[in-house]
């Protein structure tokens, strides 16, 4: 039918599907109609339909015409949507199981969903046993999910009279206008937005619940306390095993219980969010720290070093003041009273001072320090600076998230045509970083402006387009994270995956125009005027305490030689070779290697056992016959035999296993 034809009939709209192609329907149509009309074997599959890009119910009629997309249980959406449906069969399940009890609020969360529940009597995972297999039942009853749209007054008379006293609370609490949408499956109903997938089927059995904890009403202290039930779901049994086994696996390497068993930090009360580091952790840190200086040298950096304190003058410049203040540690500035010689307060917010959380404005000092041509740039000033960020108590996760940290900052200073040549360099060096470490799975997000920032739409426009350019340049798979900037400017942020398939945000590169504006940095341009500089915030690591953190998690602490704590260890097998085993130890040492001498009188399986457990990837054992053979027995970290090497030979060797990648 023609589009003048279907002008003249009110009755048809066109349905436009992802492959661009349309056809004619009668206005009220439904999804599942829809799906059907095309295959069988779609109708059948389909979970839900998305309507002009948002998510909606099959059953739901169509009545303009729409750009549409059947959703299976394949697509990303289905697995939302599994989640989502579980989480009412769980409270059916629950309220079935133990009557009495009131529902609240039950959403899905990254990996699964939670449902909080009011009982006098806290849920514990022995319950969730029972809990489940009601679960199971219920899916396998293969109830519609059916929509229903209530009046406000009928809602809350029959949540009312189920004694349902949270939900009454939340419809309540929703705007008078607003229909209030119910949505059954059997006898059992719950207040939702949706949507929901056609039946309970279709959610299946690939779920489990996982842990209860405790959660205050609305996140209120003063209200009542409920129990929330923690669940993961996914489309199938391989799923779930595989995710099952990645948490297992997380639990293993855990960097704080790694921590704890390779005497590497401690954190503890005294010190919220900073971290005590022991020397063999610090050890870690110095030989990451190096690596990266000898990186950074040779891509030309210069490196400063910049003040902890800083008067909250720079911070109200760069804007920092007005955006961020909520996490920076402010102390007052005090001065000596000439009066009474007594030291007194300034009280204006100018005169603060506030403990650094980030180099830029320090380094947009140095860079202003002289007059700066256009031949002097790009400038590249790099800092391991430490920074204090004010993080909630209950934010602090050991290593991952802290108070103090250092980064491995630098700020680039350039032209603006030097703005691609310089963001293909920096995204060149973070690639070849993590080679090095084994990182050789990761994305790109390009994260566009923020709704709360400085600056203006054309300096944003600039901005966003110099960063898309260097990665279009660089031929970068990406992925765009509408509104993730920060607030001054644009940013490429590189997300790691470690061993077990988890993802880390580590390397940012971020596009500034408005800093060096705000900060007043110039330089003199070709044409003798003065001229701003382009600023590039970069960091390849981020904080260098993450960084370990999720290096600890990724090797699971068994450290590649070069990283490794101690990366020998000479043991005696008796008293009579401890000189022999002192001679092995010193030209270790003498090579360089972060070696010790364990001469204790222990058996020497006891030996191979704890330093097994310290995660020593190397173990040169010597006893009487290794002293007249001047060998060494090698015993490697993971393996059960061992290998007898000639002195000379096994020294040479793991000296130059021990050499970092660059």
């Amino acid at each position: 039918m023609s589009d003048s034809a279907l002008a003249q009939n009110v009755n048809m709209i066109v349905i436009t599907f992802p492959d661009g192609k349309t056809r004619d329907y009668t206005a009220g149509v439904t999804g599942y109609e829809i799906a059907d009309s095309i295959a069988k074997s779609l109708a059948k599959a389909a979970i839900a339909v998305k309507i002009n890009g948002e998510l909606s119910d099959l059953s739901l009629p169509i009545t303009e015409s729409s750009t549409i997309a059947i959703v299976k249980r394949e697509d990303p959406e289905g697995l939302e949507l599994i989640r989502h449906d579980a989480a009412h069969i769980m409270a059916e399940a629950v309220q079935k199981l133990f009557p009495g009890t009131q529902v609240t609020i039950g959403p899905t969360v990254e990996n699964g969903f939670y449902y909080d529940f009011f009982r006098n009597q806290p849920f514990t995972t022995e319950d969730f046993e029972a809990i489940e297999a009601e679960m199971r039942r219920i899916v396998e009853r293969g109830d519609a999910f059916v929509r229903e749209v209530w009046t406000r007054e009928k809602a809350i008379e029959v949540f009312k009279a189920k004694g349902e006293n949270f939900k009454v609370e939340l419809i309540q609490d929703l705007p008078g206008t607003e229909d209030i949408k119910i949505y059954r499956q059997g006898d059992w109903f719950d207040l939702c937005r949706g949507p929901h997938m056609a039946n309970t089927k279709q959610i299946g059995t690939a779920f489990k619940l996982m842990k209860v904890a405790g959660a205050y009403w609305r996140g209120d202290s003063n209200r009542q306390m409920l129990t929330r039930i923690y669940a993961t779901a996914w489309r199938t049994q391989e799923e779930l095993d595989a995710h099952l086994h990645q948490l297992e696996e997380a639990e293993k390497r855990d960097h704080r219980k790694l921590g704890r068993e390779m005497n590497l930090f401690h954190l503890q009360e005294e010190a919220h969010g900073s971290v005590f580091w022991h020397p063999k952790g610090y050890e870690i840190w110095v030989a990451l720290e190096a690596y990266m200086r000898r990186r950074l040298r040779e891509d030309g950096y210069k490196e400063v070093k910049t003040p902890q304190l800083m008067d909250s003058r720079f911070w109200e410049a760069s804007g920092h003041w007005g955006k961020y203040r909520e996490n920076m540690f402010v102390v007052p500035d005090v001065v000596p009273n000439t009066n009474e010689g007594e030291k007194v307060f300034k009280e204006e917010p100018k005169h603060f001072m506030a403990l650094k959380p980030m180099n830029c404005p320090a380094h947009v000092q140095i860079f202003k320090q002289g007059i700066k041509s256009y031949r002097d740039l790009p400038l590249r000033l790099a800092e391991f600076g430490c920074c204090h960020r004010n993080e909630a108590h209950g934010a602090l996760h050991g290593l991952m998230r802290v108070r103090q940290f250092t980064q491995d900052d630098a700020h680039i200073f350039c032209r603006e045509d030097q703005i691609l040549s310089e963001s293909i360099k920096f995204c060149e060096l973070t690639k070849a970083i993590y080679q090095d470490f084994g990182f050789n799975n990761y994305v790109v997000k390009l994260e566009t402006r923020p709704e709360k920032r400085i600056g203006s739409d054309e300096l944003w426009d600039k901005a966003e387009n110099g960063l898309k350019e260097a990665i279009d340049k660089l031929g970068m798979n990406y992925e765009i994270s509408p509104g993730d900037g920060a607030f001054y400017g644009p940013k490429l942020a590189f997300i790691v995956k470690d061993a077990i398939g988890r993802e880390w945000g580590c390397a940012t590169l971020q596009l500034d125009f408005n800093l060096p504006d705000r900060l007043d940095a110039s330089y003199t341009g070709e044409d003798g005027q003065k001229h701003r500089p382009v600023m590039l915030h970069r960091a390849v690591l981020g904080s260098i305490e993450r960084f370990i953190g999720i290096l600890i998690e990724n090797f699971a602490g068994k450290f590649p030689m070069w990283l490794a704590p101690v990366q020998c260890v000479v043991a005696s097998i008796t008293s009579d070779a401890d000189d022999y085993a002192r001679k092995v130890h010193a030209q270790l040492k003498e090579k360089g290697i972060r070696a010790e001498l364990d001469l204790r009188n222990e058996k020497i399986n006891l030996k191979v056992r704890e330093h097994s457990l310290q995660k020593v990837p190397a173990l040169y054992v010597v006893g009487a016959r290794e002293e007249t053979d001047q060998t060494v027995a090698i015993r490697r970290l993971g393996s059960d035999g061992q290998s007898i090497v000639k002195l000379s030979e096994a020294v040479e060797s793991l000296a130059n296993e021990a050499k970092p990648p660059y």
